[in-house]
């Protein structure tokens, strides 16, 4: 996701790899879309890190997930952030995210208080399911779903964050599009 610069801000990018958690971008993204949020720059990304008990891991640039699985590290020249997450010695990650110099550390500091949110996330089982370095750590438990349920889920997650704005859209400076003529085959 890229943002273009603005008079009061340059631009920035946020990047997230194919196996990142959908609730991490979900967080990333309901925090950009918020229009309520408080966007000063006094936001430290490590402080929901540190208070969950994350450690400093080489230097006090890089902090290491109490169970060493995940390690988020900021870039003390550029300000970059990075999120790399491993089962066993990092050569082989599960899943990585980048937040370019300038992203507004707010959106930063909600992806990291999501990485220390300890309540379980729903996962179907399956070959796409992401590996675990203590099976004994996760609890499967079986639910069946209405099908309804899980189609309204969607149409209710987009009602409640349209319910958020809190500016009505702005009206489209652009004409309306004409509709291309169909084409039809000559016989």
């Amino acid at each position: 996701m890229q943002h273009a610069p603005a008079p009061e801000r340059p631009a920035w990018f946020a990047s997230f790899d194919a196996r990142t958690p959908v609730e991490m971008i979900a967080t990333f993204t309901d925090a950009l879309t918020d229009p309520t949020a408080d966007q000063a720059d006094n936001w430290d990304p490590q402080e929901p890190l540190l208070t969950a008990g994350w450690s400093p891991a080489y230097n006090h640039h890089r902090l290491a997930s109490p169970d060493g699985t995940v390690r988020v590290e900021a870039d003390e020249t550029t300000g970059a952030w990075w999120v790399d997450t491993a089962l066993r010695d990092f050569r082989t990650l599960l899943w990585q995210a980048h937040f370019s110099e300038h992203t507004p550390p707010h959106l930063i500091t909600a992806f990291t208080a999501a990485l220390t949110d300890p309540r379980p996330v729903p996962r179907t089982t399956g070959p796409s399911s992401l590996p675990t370095r203590n099976p004994d750590l996760v609890t499967r438990s079986h639910r069946e779903v209405p099908a309804t349920q899980v189609a309204g889920a969607l149409e209710e997650r987009i009602r409640s964050l349209a319910a958020r704005r809190t500016d009505p859209p702005a009206a489209s400076t652009h004409p309306p599009q004409r509709p291309q003529a169909e084409r039809h085959r000559l016989r």
